[in-house]
């Protein structure tokens, strides 16, 4: 559910030595990472909910999301997608507290691995993050780079105190050279 513009927004929080509109990440996930799931018509029904859901949030409609992505989960409360996508929702809202449980959820039913377990870590690790709960969100943040996240490994570079020394000092030497 992480759009352009999302991603952009990311970067500017997290990046704030990177000039507007220069993204290093192009997604946060592999687009070659899927989840594993058969294709019954109940899952299809609640991949189309979560579609359209996900347009709606991305068009700010996020109560009529949730709603949508409610039903999603109804018809096939085993695909760990419905539960990344209404808890993206539930942060859009200020839900804390309902957007982690979800996450737990999405995880707990990826079994950790595929896209939607890749996208909730990145989430939960953004959370924790954001709560000042650092030890947490390099766990989450390792987890998502072993499934294949750029922006996962991006994250974990800023984070470590290391890395941030020598990558301002190389800013710094590079400015000399410009």
């Amino acid at each position: 559910m992480a759009t352009k513009q999302d991603l952009a927004i990311l970067n500017s929080v997290f990046n704030p030595l990177v000039p507007l509109g220069e993204c290093p990440v192009e997604s946060i996930v592999d687009d070659e990472l899927k989840d594993d799931e058969v294709l019954t018509p109940s899952v299809v029904e609640s991949k189309e909910l979560e579609s359209n859901a996900v347009k709606l949030a991305e068009a700010g409609r996020v109560e009529e999301a949730i709603t949508i992505l409610n039903e999603s989960i109804q018809i096939s409360p085993e695909r760990p997608s419905g539960y990344n996508n209404r808890a993206q929702a539930y942060r859009l809202k200020g839900n804390i507290s309902a957007a982690t449980k979800d996450l737990d959820s999405a995880i707990r039913l990826s079994g950790g691995t595929g896209k939607s377990a890749c996208l909730a870590y990145c989430q939960r690790a953004i959370v924790h993050r954001l709560q000042g709960e650092q030890k947490e969100a390099v766990e989450d943040f390792k987890k998502a780079a072993e499934l294949g996240s750029d922006f996962a490994r991006s994250q974990l570079v800023q984070m470590n105190p290391y890395a941030a020394l020598c990558n301002q000092m190389l800013r710094k030497v590079m400015s000399q050279y410009q």
